[in-house]
């Protein structure tokens, strides 16, 4: 047998109309969650009668490897699994064991509320999970009951993070705090006290201005050079070199050697010129930008039976003609098209 047959064939690398490569995949594999985040999922929008995707809508475990299957082709490398909130996909582990098969992936992440994670983080490390980032914006009892709607409780989230560290994850687990003004200005350094020394990283993001639903306004950023201020005024910083290309969290190191921290500047400082990610949605829309205002359907093209060569020249074509910029156009005041973007939880951070 000759032996090139053996070896999986490999696209040429792709890169957009700005040059950018094609390196990170976002997956939301559930539209639903159990919270109701001012930011994200407010209750007043997605109420009991709220119409979510029915099983049959979302994207099957066999589509969304073929999916990423075909993305691996044309330099994917990184998985992100995301939703909603993906913990209510049942049987999780088992795609992440399926993805963690595919050649050329070499690091597979979740973002989740972390509720669940005592139930799953196990199953979750066993099947071949990397790494986990909890979204977690306060440490005030009352006030994240009432970021998350009223639905979250703040002991279970902790509980959620020891798991995932007892699970093995110790390296792993990252927290995303969205801060923003006149909500949890204050929490910002009881959150770094908390986890400093104990391996977890508290990464503070920028509110964005994703989806329509959320009441943005740019006088409730909290831009991420006063953070890092208020908490180089208490615990002295040292910024250190982004790990890759098209890192989004620009990293801070405690001078007294305590772990670090992360700040994601989307508002203040757009990092579009690196930006190497696409995202796919619960129903198999492929979107390639946060803010896009739309995408491509995939799940009909492969509900109809396209061939793998298809589908990955499919994704190649998009890239191709990728040209997004948005948080650059927003810094000049230039927003493309009507303004109206795809939701959050439909296409995961």
């Amino acid at each position: 047998m000759n032996e090139a047959a053996d070896i999986a064939f490999v696209e040429a690398p792709v890169a957009d109309r700005l040059g950018r490569p094609l390196r990170d995949l976002r997956i939301s594999v559930m539209d639903r969650c159990n919270f109701r985040c001012t930011y994200c999922m407010p209750a007043e929008t997605y109420g009991e009668d709220y119409a979510f995707l029915r099983n049959d809508e979302r994207l099957s475990f066999d589509e969304i490897e073929r999916v990423c299957r075909a993305a691996a082709q044309l330099g994917v490398s990184k998985l992100r699994l995301t939703g909603g909130e993906p913990l209510l996909r049942p049987k999780l582990a088992e795609l992440v064991a399926r993805l963690r098969r595919i050649d050329g992936i070499d690091d597979i992440a979740m973002t989740s509320n972390g509720v669940l994670l005592p139930r799953h983080a196990r199953e979750l490390r066993d099947a071949g999970l990397d790494r986990i980032t909890v979204s977690l914006d306060t440490l005030d009892a009352e006030l994240f009951r009432r970021i998350s709607g009223g639905r979250g409780e703040l002991a279970d989230v902790l509980a959620g993070i020891d798991a995932a560290q007892a699970a093995g994850f110790a390296q792993g687990v990252k927290l995303n705090a969205v801060i923003q003004r006149g909500v949890n200005e204050a929490s910002v350094l009881p959150l770094v006290e908390r986890f400093r020394h104990t391996g977890v990283v508290v990464r503070f993001i920028e509110y964005m201005d994703v989806g329509n639903r959320n009441h943005w306004t740019p006088q409730a950023v909290v831009p991420s050079a006063e953070v890092v201020e208020r908490i180089d005024a208490r615990w002295p910083l040292h910024a250190v070199p982004a790990k890759h290309a098209g890192e989004v969290a620009t990293r801070y190191r405690f001078v007294d050697g305590a772990g670090e921290i992360g700040a994601i500047s989307s508002i203040s400082q757009p990092f579009c010129g690196a930006c190497n990610r696409a995202r796919l949605s619960s129903e198999g829309v492929f979107y390639t930008c946060l803010f896009a205002n739309h995408g491509s359907d995939l799940r009909s093209l492969l509900r109809a039976g396209i061939d793998d060569g298809a589908l990955t020249g499919t994704l190649r074509s998009i890239w191709l003609g990728r040209g997004d910029r948005y948080s650059e156009q927003r810094a000049m005041h230039r927003r493309d098209g009507d303004g109206r973007k795809i939701e959050m939880y439909y296409i995961g951070g």
